[in-house]
């Protein structure tokens, strides 16, 4: 073997290298520490996808089941809806120890008007927790006729936290 040094410009010559030596077969303890790093990828991989390190850590998603009019808790029909129903938000409320999040749109000048509930993550965050809300705001088509009568779409979900975040936070897609 031949190698030339930096800062050399002469060559030495190394008859027993044992630095380039390749044996024939990793050892058992190579193969073991491969096969462990990659059962932790794995678990770690399984666990980040499924949402429950998000769980585990305090953050990740949140199940949620929007809800039909008719099983909206009477307390939110009543009070919160009422009260929020002409701005665009997102709220938390607590009825009978349920947490229930509440989207509103704000006042709309016309019927065909929507939105949906589509994800809602719990993150961590360094005064506490923030639960984002994001939600698909659809509007009338162009051109279409719809009824000119004002309108307050609005949707409430049930959902599986134990508690309300410290703050809320509203993400908007447009269809």
């Amino acid at each position: 073997l031949k190698c030339m040094y930096e800062g050399s410009n002469q060559m030495s010559e190394h008859k027993n290298n044992k630095l380039f030596h390749m044996p024939g077969k990793p050892s058992k303890k190579a193969i073991i520490a491969i096969v462990c790093v990659l059962a932790l990828a794995a678990i770690a991989f399984i666990l980040v996808s499924s949402g429950i390190a998000g769980r585990i850590l305090g953050s990740g998603n949140v199940s949620f089941t929007p809800l039909d009019a008719k099983d909206i808790p009477r307390a939110i029909e009543k009070d919160v809806i009422p009260e929020y129903r002409e701005l665009e938000r997102a709220l938390g409320c607590v009825v009978d120890g349920k947490v229930y999040i509440v989207v509103t749109r704000g006042e709309k000048p016309t019927a065909g008007y929507d939105l949906s509930i589509e994800k809602v993550n719990l993150e961590k965050t360094g005064d506490g927790s923030n639960l984002v809300v994001t939600a698909k705001f659809t509007d009338p088509p162009q051109g279409k006729t719809v009824s000119r009568v004002i309108t307050y779409p609005y949707e409430v979900a049930s959902t599986d936290l134990k508690g309300l975040p410290d703050t809320i936070e509203l993400n908007v897609r447009y269809a």
